[in-house]
């Protein structure tokens, strides 16, 4: 293996097996962790290293892998679940007990691509759509649109830095024909190198794995605004080649049995982190024949190889090595609940940056967000500081009462929007009488004479002349989760951090 690969050394464990961030400690993180991996001086010990470095490497695969089974299944007929290249629309905010921080402020669409037989074609609404006219209705209402490729990159954005440009339609065409390609956002996604033909005017996206997992937020303005949102998921399609067609019930822009009370089926590595060296590792060698790493990859391929492990071929071990497997298996899955040391970490809140999406070899960072927060999108796409503890490192409890203080334009920076919202310590919605599950941008915030403004934090009612900028928090330990759709550079530059959470 080169020397400059991205393995980190784990320092601490975080709480509980759960796929979202537990117990950050602010002092734990800023101690920092090595990028190499150490070395050595006998041969066991090399070779449980690899095990661990193999652990890491695979991790967003075979957790990937796992979460595109469990979402489409054999028959895709249990609740939540859709074929591949169908989508399946959240038609109804998360209840109250929720787990997983779900979001209370948007709609999801999302589905598996398949482009094994061809392109795959999603039609979006036109940007025309959206532009700003009154709250409430189409147009104006933020949406976005992300592709994964199985390793857990961003192969697709819609509001990135530099997003893909559809085809000009020629001139030549009909005007009929040009007002079809203006009327939609057109995707076609097409394994890499596809050289056969495509519609006018579609934007090209290469995958570099034969699955891509799509999602689609639409902004939602409260329980009264769910039904003009999801007029947007109606005017949502995926045309696959008739190979991958399912039947005419589930195809499309179906809405399989998926209602408020649906469970949802979320990504999470629990699975994975259940199976043992054998089942791991074959489930990987699996994966890798549609899913090949990236050309950055070679070594960790050679090193996958050293172990035994090909891509499309059985896994067997040595019954003598059962220990050793073990141990490196551990190994992996500690650095794997390890936060990376390129978090940020300011003002008691944790959030990412600049290698989000577009990881390369930080295979440390990649495995980490694959369980802790996954489906995650570039700096430009969205950034989410997490929060379990307050300005003394105490952990938050809804027995007291905290200010956020924001000095005069230091709200969080976006093009998009943001949100603020509470969970319980494990990441459920709380339940909240007051019907208030986050605050936004979109609440008449009031702000002090200096311009600055406070949010309050409390298990209770801070009284009538604070309640505009309450969040409710529960009654136990919680957490704090700040949302920034398509945030500006300065909210993962340095020069922007959340405030201090300060209690009363």
């Amino acid at each position: 293996m080169k020397n400059n690969r991205r393995w980190a050394v784990p320092l601490f464990p975080l709480r509980g097996a759960r796929w979202m961030i537990a117990g950050l400690s602010t002092l734990a993180i800023l101690g920092g962790c090595s990028t190499q991996a150490p070395v050595a001086t006998n041969g066991d010990g090399w070779r449980k290293d690899q095990v661990a470095d193999a652990y890491v490497f695979g991790y967003p695969l075979v957790a990937s892998d796992l979460w595109r089974e469990k979402t489409t299944g054999g028959d895709a007929s249990k609740p939540g679940q859709a074929a591949v290249n169908t989508l399946r629309h959240t038609t109804a905010l998360p209840p109250v007990g929720a787990t997983g921080r779900p979001s209370v402020d948007t709609l999801e669409s999302s589905a598996w691509l398949d482009v094994s037989s061809g392109p795959v074609l999603v039609s979006l609404p036109a940007l025309s759509s959206v532009q700003s006219t009154p709250s409430g209705t189409l147009r104006g209402r933020y949406f976005d649109a992300r592709a994964f490729d199985t390793w857990t990159n961003v192969i697709y954005s819609s509001i990135g830095a530099a997003p893909a440009v559809p085809a000009p339609v020629p001139k030549k065409r009909s005007k009929a024909a040009r007002m079809a390609a203006e009327q939609a956002s057109i995707l076609a996604f097409v394994t890499k190198g596809y050289t056969g033909p495509l519609p006018d005017g579609v934007t090209r996206v290469e995958t570099p794995t034969r699955y891509a997992w799509l999602s689609i937020r639409v902004r939602v303005n409260g329980q009264r605004d769910v039904r003009e949102a999801r007029k947007l998921q109606t005017a949502m399609r995926i045309e696959a080649p008739p190979a991958d067609k399912t039947s005419p019930t589930t195809a499309g822009a179906a809405w399989p049995n998926v209602t408020a009370n649906t469970p949802a089926v979320v990504p999470s590595g629990d699975k994975a982190e259940s199976l043992d060296a054998t089942a791991y590792f074959t489930r990987l060698a699996k994966a890798l024949e549609d899913n090949p790493p990236v050309p950055d990859d070679p070594h960790a391929v050679t090193l996958l190889a050293q172990l035994g492990v090909k891509p499309g071929e059985p896994v067997q071990f040595r019954p003598s090595d059962s220990a050793l497997l073990a141990t490196g298996l551990a190994d992996g899955r500690a650095r794997v609940d390890t936060v990376p040391s390129n978090a940020l970490s300011r003002n008691g809140w944790v959030w990412f940056g600049d290698a989000v999406g577009n990881y390369g070899t930080d295979y440390t960072l990649r495995a980490f967000l694959a369980k802790r927060q996954p489906a995650s999108g570039t700096k430009d796409d969205e950034v989410k500081p997490v929060a379990f503890l307050d300005s003394d490192a105490h952990p938050l409890n809804g027995a007291n009462t905290y200010v956020l203080h924001f000095a005069p334009n230091q709200l969080p920076p976006v093009r998009g929007f943001w949100t603020l919202t509470a969970y319980t310590k494990e990441g459920a919605l709380i339940d909240d009488k007051a019907l208030r599950l986050s605050l936004s941008d979109r609440d008449r915030l009031k702000k002090n004479r200096d311009g600055s403004t406070d949010v309050v934090v409390s298990a209770t009612s801070p009284g009538k002349a604070r309640v505009s900028n309450w969040l409710p928090a529960p009654d136990g330990d919680f957490q704090l989760m700040m949302r920034l759709y398509a945030p500006k550079p300065e909210a993962t530059s340095g020069a922007w951090a959340p405030p201090a959470i300060e209690r009363q």
